[in-house]
């Protein structure tokens, strides 16, 4: 549910996170250690269930302006990017543990593409999230 004021995250904070999930789903593929994705289905996880995300929280430490100073996203889109990405790094782990690991590799996959190409400018769940809404108006229109 939307609150009166507009809430926004510094993209290098969202950068770092997306950097996070590429970087730990690369290396559980390079090492062949699939239940390495629970470090970042645990902190999407923790960032929907408590709003709070350690990777997120930690980067801020780092910046070098304040907050504000940086280009702003979205609070309530980068949640739910972060569904999307907690039900597909789920479902991954899910089928590791089945021993699936074809589609442990697709859904851990579709969240490794989503990071890599929103790092390359185009957020897939933006899209998402944009047709949905446009989908909703057309039909609160009939």
């Amino acid at each position: 549910m939307r609150t009166s004021t507009a809430v926004s995250i510094p993209r290098p904070l969202v950068q770092l996170n997306q950097w996070f999930i590429v970087s730990i789903v690369a290396l559980s593929w390079v090492f062949q250690i699939e239940l390495l994705i629970i470090l970042p289905l645990l902190v999407g996880m923790s960032a929907l269930l408590f709003k709070y995300n350690p990777v997120i929280k930690t980067g801020k430490l780092f910046l070098k302006k304040e907050p504000s100073a940086y280009q702003q996203e979205d609070a309530d889109q980068q949640q739910f990017n972060n569904i999307i990405a907690v039900s597909c790094l789920g479902a991954a782990i899910l089928s590791a543990a089945a021993g699936w690991s074809t589609a442990y590799y697709i859904f851990s996959g579709m969240v490794f593409m989503a990071a890599s190409v929103a790092l390359a400018g185009f957020c897939i769940g933006c899209f998402i999230r944009f047709q949905w809404k446009r989908f909703q108006y057309k039909r609160s229109l009939q």
